[in-house]
């Protein structure tokens, strides 16, 4: 199948949409799973929101405001980013290595998951995309991502774990991000970058 004749659709992760959301982080649905949360809550908002539970806690933000989108293929949920201002995800808030460039109240893209069977096949570019829509059409100004800077060619590493959740320099670029300062943190020993697409609430 061609991906012209696929059908795409992005939505925000609102509790009738948790399903989809926990196919994508957390399939096998562990208990000890992250389920997202620990940029979002803090350990004291995990104890009041799901007494403990963070599944529990997670549907509560869900029904409280989205954290988020999950991006589908032909109805089939395939993607999900966390995201949202960055002022209201305390992990970012408060991170002395990843600090703000300016006084703009940006929206941050904290990971991206692509649902096991469906990566190599479009899904990020599609997830971004319709992560930035979904933010413009909440007001945000910009969208930030801080993904890692990774070297090209013959010496570029495999992509792992910490690089697929937190992306890359090349897949921000593809989707219209630009480079506006380099962070104190760190993936995997390769510097993890400031990038922004700067959005006009009037285009598509």
């Amino acid at each position: 199948m061609t991906d012209r004749a696929m059908t795409w659709s992005t939505h925000p992760v609102t509790p009738d949409r948790f399903e989809d959301f926990a196919d994508i982080v957390n399939p096998s649905r562990r208990v000890r799973a992250c389920w997202c949360v620990s940029p979002r809550l803090r350990a004291e908002d995990v104890r009041e929101l799901g007494g403990g539970d963070r599944e529990t806690a997670m549907r509560a933000l869900c029904a409280r405001t989205p954290p988020g989108v999950v991006t589908y293929r032909d109805g089939e949920p395939v993607g999900w980013c966390n995201l949202g201002p960055r002022a209201d995800i305390p992990r970012l808030a408060a991170s002395r290595l990843i600090r703000p460039v300016d006084d703009v109240p940006v929206w941050s893209i904290v990971c991206l998951i692509v649902r096991s069977g469906h990566r190599r096949q479009g899904v990020t570019a599609r997830l971004i995309d319709g992560a930035v829509a979904w933010a413009r059409s909440e007001g945000a100004p910009a969208v930030e991502a801080y993904p890692v800077d990774t070297p090209r060619g013959e010496d570029a590493p495999r992509m792992d774990n910490a690089r697929l959740f937190v992306g890359t320099r090349s897949m921000f670029e593809r989707a219209g991000f630009a480079v506006i300062g380099i962070t104190e943190a760190e993936a995997n020993g390769l510097p993890r970058l400031v990038m922004r697409r700067t959005l006009d609430p009037g285009s598509a």
